[in-house]
């Protein structure tokens, strides 16, 4: 049941992920975009309970529970961050751009765009500490686990880039999507090593 749930969860976020890429490529405007990445936060977190799960180190409890709590803080954040978008933003055509230079996601800069990033910071910070809980049997297992670990590496500038004038309302749009973009071909092979470590799990 553990490696199900694995499977499960690293199947959801890696559709998601390649979902919110093709989205930000094609859709006409972020609707599409902000939902599949409401579905990567839904699948990030029983994919990191599974890792946990399955691990038979009794000494890595701590970290467990660890990254399992910076998990579901990621999820609460990005959640909300996207929720508000598909919901407040997008349906409230009074707002006006003071309100949206705050609230709304697609306005570089603003509060729940950097919300956001404080989301991924955490994502990566998760995924870091969870790697150490990954059990490799083969070398695709060992990649995923590196993978992990250095996916970590997000943690700081996603932390610290919104406390500098990095990214302000008057940098071009096309910078986020590519910097996005670069993240989606980073974990969506995450995801799928992540299912295939689960799959192996599952035959024991």
């Amino acid at each position: 049941m553990n490696a199900s749930v694995g499977k499960t969860g690293s199947a959801v976020t890696g559709i998601s992920v390649l979902l919110f890429a093709l989205t930000m490529l094609f859709a006409d405007g972020i609707f599409a975009s902000c939902l599949a990445s409401m579905f990567i936060a839904m699948g990030f977190i029983p994919f990191m309970c599974a890792i946990f799960a399955l691990s038979r180190r009794d000494d890595k409890k701590g970290l467990g529970f660890t990254g399992i709590a910076f998990s579901v803080v990621y999820a609460v954040i990005i959640l909300l961050v996207y929720y508000s978008e598909c919901t407040t933003v997008r349906l409230n055509a009074s707002l006006s751009n003071e309100a949206l230079s705050i609230i709304s996601f697609g306005h570089t800069g603003s509060l729940f765009f950097n919300y956001d990033l404080l989301g991924y910071a955490i994502m990566s910070l998760s995924t870091f500490i969870m790697a150490f809980l990954v059990e490799p049997e083969c070398k695709s297992d060992r990649i995923f686990k590196w993978l992990l670990l250095i996916h970590g590496i997000f943690f700081l500038p996603c932390l610290v880039i919104p406390m500098f004038p990095v990214f302000t309302p008057d940098t071009a749009g096309y910078v986020g999507t590519v910097v996005l973009e670069i993240w989606c071909l980073y974990f969506l092979p995450v995801c799928v090593l992540g299912y295939r470590y689960f799959s192996r799990k599952a035959e024991k």
